[in-house]
């Protein structure tokens, strides 16, 4: 219908455009205007050629065109509605992929949070390790110091005893270690002397 009333209107100014100046030429044909004004006998048929060229243009190809243009425009808002949702899509795996990579930085940086506490813990177990054996090895040598203490009082108890026996001895002029009787009770003495000087 509103292709019918355009089909109208373009045919009516038509023959307007083609009736004004064939009115207006006529009178100049006596001057040699003639050739560009067209014959009433050639301009009728052209104008119901051109007429009915119209109407089968608006009835067979204006619907055409008109379906090809809205299969056109279709398609474009097809295309933008895929781009829109692919833009879409591109933001959300954008956000998972960041998400990712936010997880995997936290993750390593507890890795790497875990291996400082090993190693700390680790030092600090060979440290007192290193405490723990330092301090049996000072022990065992106060222990060695000690016996070593001991053996050398023992044996400087035994060359004092031997020696005062004999300085004993040469001053009686007699032995008087027959049975290593007094040699029993100056060692002894000793020890207790060398008990004494120990507290």
């Amino acid at each position: 219908m509103k292709f019918m009333n355009r089909a109208t209107l373009a045919a009516a100014a038509a023959v307007s455009a083609f009736a004004i100046p064939t009115a207006a030429f006529a009178e100049e044909s006596a001057g040699g205007a003639d050739i560009l004004i067209p014959k009433m006998a050639e301009f009728v048929p052209a104008l119901i050629a051109f007429l009915i060229i119209l109407v089968v243009a608006g009835k067979v190809a204006w619907p055409k065109v008109l379906s090809t243009m809205e299969e056109r425009e279709k398609r474009i808002a097809d295309s933008l509605d895929e781009a829109e949702r692919t833009k879409q899509k591109a933001i959300e795996d954008r956000a998972t992929s960041d998400a990712l990579v936010t997880d995997a930085r936290r993750q390593a940086a507890d890795i790497v949070l875990e291996a400082r506490q090993d190693a700390e813990a680790e030092r600090a177990r060979i440290i007192a390790a290193a405490h723990t054996e330092a301090e049996d090895i000072i022990a065992k040598a106060h222990a060695t110091v000690e016996e070593e203490r001991r053996s050398l009082y023992a044996d400087a108890a035994g060359t004092i005893a031997d020696l005062s026996v004999s300085v004993a001895a040469k001053i009686v002029e007699k032995s008087l270690d027959q049975d290593g009787e007094q040699r029993r009770l100056i060692e002894q003495y000793l020890k207790e002397a060398g008990s004494l000087n120990a507290n």
